[in-house]
């Protein structure tokens, strides 16, 4: 079957505006899955120093506690935040509200600035000694 070149091709990546709900959209879709790659990981090998004895366990905690250590733990939390403002975001679009234009780049903007604050909020109340 021969292809006419008077047809559309689909459209791709390259040709759209990008836009914060687009960006939001994908961030979503890469925090999802940190969050239960890293997090499943982080979970198991938790369990399995625990379960190992005093020794696995205490190499688990100097590494948790170590500056990377604590890097990645910030980024999981901001990776959770930003993962639940945004399924927030989606779960008001799955009712039918926010799809203009100005009402959705404000909310996605505010994903991003509301998942920073909690972050902050957060590990400042670690850092106070609040938990």
């Amino acid at each position: 079957m021969a292809r006419t070149t008077s047809r559309p091709l689909s459209p791709h990546l390259t040709i759209w505006k990008w836009g914060p709900a687009m960006v939001v959209s994908i961030i979503h879709r890469v925090t999802g899955n940190g969050l239960a790659t890293a997090g499943a990981l982080g979970l198991i090998w938790w369990l399995m120093a625990a379960a190992t004895g005093p020794e696995a366990y205490a190499t688990f905690v100097t590494c948790a506690t170590s500056p990377i250590g604590y890097l990645v733990m910030a980024g999981l939390s901001w990776f959770f935040f930003q993962h639940l403002f945004s399924g927030l975001r989606h779960f008001v679009l799955d009712m039918g509200a926010g799809y203009d234009l100005k009402t959705s780049k404000t909310w996605s903007i505010l994903t991003f600035v509301l998942s920073t604050i909690a972050t902050a909020a957060f590990w400042a109340a670690i850092c106070l000694g609040k938990f």
